[in-house]
């Protein structure tokens, strides 16, 4: 079967000589691919063309559930793709990482999208800056998306997730995608964008699939496009310095495989939880996938009097894991991904044999399903024992991409740290210790060198989502070695497909061109309290300015008595002199809820619900005697996707006899629509 790529909006099949790629389990041909004859250019101007705009046209709540219903679509059909997987030599293990994993991810960037990005196009980017002293010129920054391709290059291991933990900050932040999967295992994300453009979701031209090479794509590249690759650390600086990337100053960000370790903590002794949970660890990451992940461990260090225990204990960890054909329900670790990668791996640990000796081999017969299995692509668990590893480089530079890794001791915390070190930056290291004095002398020594640091515990390690699993909450990614770039990390990842723009002048200007009032910018008033208004009708900049409330010391007693807030500063005069007051001070609280008495109005209005307050300061202190009025202003409209309300953020300030602020915050309401 020829894998066609989808390019400019329709389905594409090569005119060359196709790729043949072969089933891990049997060797035979399955599925050939080629993009010989597809014009590069013309996709990358498609979607500039025709997803872009689109894109950005909607806004980031309309992405994030774009987002959350391709989820829900793959979910429905993932069991073909599982069926699919199985074919590149993954366990139904193996698929749950890459199918779930992926589609988990859609799941949590349609959350963050609308729990952390407001319902518009621009993101507004930390507060307003004073630039001179009558306030008449502001600062402000504003990020939007780019307006070129998201190219993704992607490694064969993950060709579900890896796809997906890409396109899903990608397309959140407003970009169309390219997907170039590696070869080997582009028909499982062939078949999963396949459902996705049948889906129907998203807009035209937000995504294309390249099965085959990529030509001459990257010479067509504008400073508008984002190139994003995992894979090793050659390839991806041969990309990093293509002169079209380096011309136009493309962004560019590398996850590249990297020497990942797994350390021991002096406390966890053999007979200690920690020991077995971190035995456990080290053979569950060297079987899962066959040990080609980026985030495996492939150095394992230790004290050094207690290497022959971790030797022994993974040992038999390793013995007792059923290795064979995937498609049986005992099986837990299958083949590599072909046999070029099996020849790949033997010679990197011939390589790392220079220094090091074999500790333990996988000697048990495969398993063997119904279908014709051979040997060619199965590689046997190994680990291997380094004597010396302060005084060779071997374990520390070259990686064997399979089920294969080092046991290293050290003496001491210092050595164990410069051990790690010696990688020359890594995508995740992790620590076992029940020692938290430990865990900060290792995570500070490390953290220079790492994108991720775990740190497990018997606390900690019922919940813990393992060393190997990227999260999309979290980082993904590191320095040197690993590609110097971040992946994932939540919103963070939105933002490497925006530019960070500083605008500059005045209040009521720069309010209108991201959509939100702006403290100094002008206001206004039709005479109609804003609470009854309904959410169409209130414009930014809406305002009122409240009658005023003369705080009595009565009113501070009777407050204190209420809450049961008896601090000394509101009820003894003396001993609020010894503070930083002149006498006895109102509650802030207290304040906060007169000046709400002050606003709010008692009908039945739109205003449906108050559900928080922001950025709340107590700038002066109130005094039984000093009056207060309050400044309501609309600072922002935020319309709820398929909802009848919307969120409206009002600016209050609270203000003295003497035109003080007293306090300052935002206040969230739900207000109904019509």
């Amino acid at each position: 079967m020829i894998l066609t790529s989808f390019a400019y909006g329709q389905w594409v099949a090569g005119s060359g000589t196709p790729a043949v790629l072969r089933h891990a389990v049997t060797g035979e041909p399955i599925f050939h691919a080629d993009s010989t004859g597809i014009d590069f250019r013309q996709m990358l101007e498609y979607g500039r063309r025709a997803g872009s705009a689109r894109i950005r046209s909607s806004t980031f709540h309309q992405r994030a559930l774009m987002l959350k219903e391709l989820a829900k679509h793959l979910t429905s059909v993932k069991e073909e793709l599982y069926r699919l997987s199985y074919c590149t030599g993954a366990t139904k293990a193996d698929a749950w990482f890459d199918i779930d994993g992926g589609i988990g991810t859609l799941f949590a960037y349609a959350s963050k999208g609308r729990k952390e990005l407001p319902n518009q196009s621009v993101y507004i980017d930390g507060a307003t800056e004073a630039l001179s002293k009558g306030g008449t010129f502001v600062g402000r920054h504003i990020c939007v998306p780019l307006e070129g391709v998201a190219v993704h290059i992607n490694a064969f291991n993950f060709p579900v997730w890896g796809m997906l933990e890409k396109f899903a900050p990608a397309f959140l932040a407003g970009m169309p995608c390219i997907i170039k999967p590696a070869t080997s295992t582009s028909y499982v994300a062939q078949r999963a964008v396949q459902e996705i453009i049948a889906s129907g979701i998203l807009p035209e031209g937000s995504l294309q699939i390249i099965c085959g090479s990529t030509g001459d794509l990257l010479d067509h590249l504008t400073l508008q496009d984002v190139v994003t690759f995992t894979g090793s650390h050659a390839t991806g600086t041969k990309l990093r310095r293509h002169p079209r990337i380096m011309d136009e100053s493309v962004r560019f960000t590398m996850e590249a495989d990297s020497l990942n370790c797994c350390v021991l903590g002096e406390d966890a002794v053999p007979g200690t939880e920690e020991f077995d949970l971190f035995v456990k660890e080290v053979a569950r990451e060297l079987t899962t996938k066959a040990g080609q992940r980026c985030t495996a461990i492939r150095r394992i260090i230790v004290p050094e009097r207690v290497v022959g225990d971790v030797i022994t204990a993974v040992s038999k960890r390793l013995t007792n894991v059923p290795v064979g054909d995937p498609a049986l329900e005992d099986v837990r670790m299958g083949p590599l991904v072909g046999r070029e990668q099996k020849e790949e791996v033997a010679g990197r640990v011939a390589e790392l044999r220079r220094s090091c000796e074999t500790a333990f081999e996988y000697a048990n017969e495969f398993r063997r399903g119904d279908a014709a299995m051979t040997d060619d692509a199965f590689f046997r668990p190994t680990l291997l024992h380094c004597a010396a590893p302060g005084s060779v480089t071997e374990p520390h530079q070259v990686e064997a991409f399979g089920p294969v890794s080092t046991v290293m001791g050290y003496r001491s915390m210092d050595d164990a740290i410069d051990l790690v070190r010696r990688g020359r930056g890594s995508l995740v290291g992790s620590f076992f210790s029940n020692n938290d004095a430990a865990c900060r002398t290792f995570a500070l020594g490390i953290a220079p060198y790492h994108g991720r640091i775990m740190m497990v515990n018997r606390t900690s390690a019922k919940e813990s989502t393992g060393h190997g699993s990227p999260m999309p909450q979290m980082v993904h990614g590191g320095p040197g070695r690993a590609g110097g770039g971040e992946e994932l990390g939540g919103i963070r990842s939105v933002m490497h497909y925006m530019q960070r723009t500083a605008l500059q002048g005045s209040p009521t200007t720069l309010g209108a061109v991201y959509g939100e009032y702006t403290v100094g910018g002008a206001t206004h008033t039709d005479g109609v309290h804003p609470f009854r208004k309904y959410f169409e009708d209130l414009t930014i900049g809406d305002s009122i300015l409240t009658g005023t409330r003369t705080i009595t010391l009565e009113d501070v007693e009777r407050f204190a008595e209420l809450s049961g807030d008896h601090f000394y500063a509101h009820m003894d005069d003396d001993l609020a002199r010894r503070s930083i007051f002149e006498k006895r001070v109102a509650h802030g609280y207290f304040v906060l809820s007169a000046a709400a008495g002050l606003f709010v109005e008692p009908g039945f209005v739109p205003v449906m619900a108050n559900y928080g307050l922001e950025g709340l300061r107590f700038i002066t202190p109130v005094y039984p005697g000093d009056t207060i009025q309050v400044r309501l202003t609309v600072k922002s409209t935020r319309p709820k996707e398929g909802e009848a309300q919307g969120v409206v953020e009002w600016d209050v300030v609270v203000n003295n006899q003497h035109a003080q602020p007293v306090a300052v915050y935002t206040l969230l309401t739900l207000v109904a629509r019509r």
